[in-house]
């Protein structure tokens, strides 16, 4: 497995003193559908790992689902984890990140918790990477090689239901790119799609995600409706574990790109996808498998096979400026890689990633703050979450 190269002094060892973890939730109005389940609030698990020398690095673990997932994996996070960091010194995150990997794998074999534990393990993996570019005194972005902090994004998360408004307000923030959320229904999937066509126009860019709701012939049967609207993508038309010879066929049929990736959870997995000739779009999380350690070398294959490289997020701010920075490093090798946004209210998000609730045409600038560029404050957003309550 190959890492970041480096154009500054060596990553400096680190002791590790301690490793916290956080849950918070924070009410919403409006629920965030899928086509397996429903968000009733937002959920986030935010991982703090601390140095004997005093410094600080922050990451998030994947949490939306079950709805008691973000309690379970901070469990997991302090009885299982930390354990094994504490004390322990790090020099190479991506040393720890196969440590940990290799340490836990019985473990999940015996608990069946495979992906909790993996979720954990990629969130400590982004706090060791934040730590040590804090620690250099470097943006994430340029610890991991990066030459230019700016990259594009698009709005994400849109509903079944109450989009256009949602749509009009990210218009007006400054986003011009826009997915929405399929597997309701021919008639209500058609509609929808053409409604948010007419309402952003030809010209900016409209992807669908269907969740893995349908099945290899439903997938073929809506080929008609997703090719009419000049789609970016459609993202997970079948189940993440179908055999793939369903997505070579699907992808044989459609004129829409494919896009997947946010469920796979293994190097095999990504290796299948991105040389299995089906996918377009490559689409890792990095909160929910591999960190940044894992995750870099997916994003450097996946360019070298021409797929485009759009990392998958849906939580709060500190994981989505792990991701941002780890896709302004990686580069856009064919001008087509985003970063995803939810446009749904999250002040979990909104509160904590920066500037990338406002770009600027589509884009928005990373800036040279040390580390992923915020630094969480866990009692003010208690506070927050108090008063929303």
């Amino acid at each position: 497995m190959s890492y970041p190269e480096h154009d500054h002094p060596s990553l400096s060892s680190v002791d590790i003193e301690r490793v916290e973890s956080y849950v918070l939730r924070y009410p919403i109005a409006t629920p965030v559908q899928t086509s397996f389940g429903i968000m009733r609030d937002r959920p986030a698990l935010f991982v703090k790992v601390t140095g004997r020398d005093g410094a600080s690095g922050w990451g998030e673990v994947w949490c939306n689902f079950p709805s008691c997932g973000a309690e379970h994996r901070a469990a997991l996070v302090q009885t299982v984890m930390a354990p094994l960091l504490e004390g322990q010194r790090v020099v190479h995150p991506a040393a720890m990140f196969e440590h940990l990997t290799q340490r836990t794998a019985a473990l999940a074999l015996q608990s069946g918790e495979h992906g909790p534990i993996a979720q954990v393990i990629a969130g400590i993996d982004l706090a060791l990477w934040d730590l040590q570019a804090r620690r250099a005194g470097l943006p994430l972005w340029r610890l991991l090689g990066g030459t230019r902090d700016e990259i594009g994004v698009y709005a994400s998360g849109l509903n079944p239901t109450g989009a256009a408004p949602v749509v009009a307000e990210r218009l007006a923030r400054g986003f011009n790119a826009f997915k929405l959320k399929l597997g309701f229904g021919r008639e209500r999937d058609a509609a929808n799609l053409h409604m948010l066509r007419e309402i952003i126009g030809s010209e900016r860019r409209l992807m669908a995600d269907a969740n893995q709701a349908w099945d290899l012939d439903t997938a073929l049967a809506m080929a008609d409706v997703l090719d009419a609207h000049a789609l970016g993508w459609i993202e997970e038309p079948l189940r993440c574990d179908r055999p793939l010879t369903e997505w070579q066929t699907l992808s044989a049929r459609l004129a829409t790109p494919i896009a997947a990736g946010e469920n796979f959870a293994s190097a095999a997995a990504f290796d299948e996808g991105i040389t299995g000739g089906a996918l377009s779009v490559i689409q890792p999380d990095s909160a929910k498998w591999g960190g940044i350690s894992g995750n870099w070398r997916v994003t450097q294959a996946a360019q070298e096979e021409g797929l485009t490289y759009c990392p998958h997020y849906l939580g709060a701010g500190v994981g989505l400026l792990a991701s941002a920075h780890l896709l302004a490093a990686a580069g856009d090798s064919n001008g087509r890689g985003l970063l995803e946004v939810d446009a749904n209210p999250n002040p979990l998000r909104s509160l904590l990633c920066g500037p990338i609730e406002s770009p600027v045409d589509g884009r928005v600038r990373l800036g040279d703050a040390p580390g992923i560029g915020i630094t969480p404050d866990i009692d003010a957003l208690r506070r927050e979450i108090a008063l929303a309550g």
